[in-house]
């Protein structure tokens, strides 16, 4: 599990590094409502490519090793420590327009202008409707059909049609 605390001290690293940084999953979720509605078991943090070694060596440096899945590439690696903690890396390529690729996809970069806060300390993250556009299309879990539900009702969004049915 990613504790609060956990979170704040690699966010806290994170900014020493100077890498422009934007939280996803569950914790970009609580970072938007504000609190904490569940536990969660990694976090999800998305960096500008150009910073990836200088990431990579912060992780390095606070103890923290790659680990190999079966989903990680080259451009979504995760790394854990010896207490557990997972960070799910995923690397963003900038082109200067208003388009950002990941994984050769190409998103809009106004997608990146949620703003939440974890613990008191400000942090980008995804769009609540970015967020909820991410948690479709794919087999749900309760978490994710927590998630989606909280983030409906806390900013007045409608359920998508293939969580209605839980």
């Amino acid at each position: 599990m990613m504790s609060e605390q956990d979170v704040v001290d690699l966010l806290r690293d994170i900014e020493k590094t100077g890498t422009p940084t934007w939280i996803g999953g569950g914790w970009g979720i609580t970072a938007l409502v504000g609190f904490q509605s569940r536990p969660h078991s990694d976090l999800d943090v998305y960096i500008n490519s150009k910073y990836t070694n200088v990431f990579i060596e912060m992780l390095i440096s606070k103890g923290y090793g790659e680990v190999k899945k079966e989903y990680t590439t080259n451009v979504h690696t995760v790394w854990q420590n010896s207490s557990g903690c997972l960070v799910d890396l995923h690397l963003l390529d900038f082109d200067g327009t208003d388009t950002f690729y990941f994984d050769k996809e190409p998103y809009p970069s106004n997608v990146l202008n949620g703003k939440g806060i974890i613990d008191g300390i400000t942090v980008q993250c995804f769009t609540a409707e970015a967020q909820l556009l991410f948690h479709q299309g794919y087999e749900h879990n309760e978490n994710d059909i927590h998630d989606v539900l909280l983030l409906c009702k806390t900013f007045g969004l409608d359920i998508p049609e293939e969580y209605k049915l839980n």
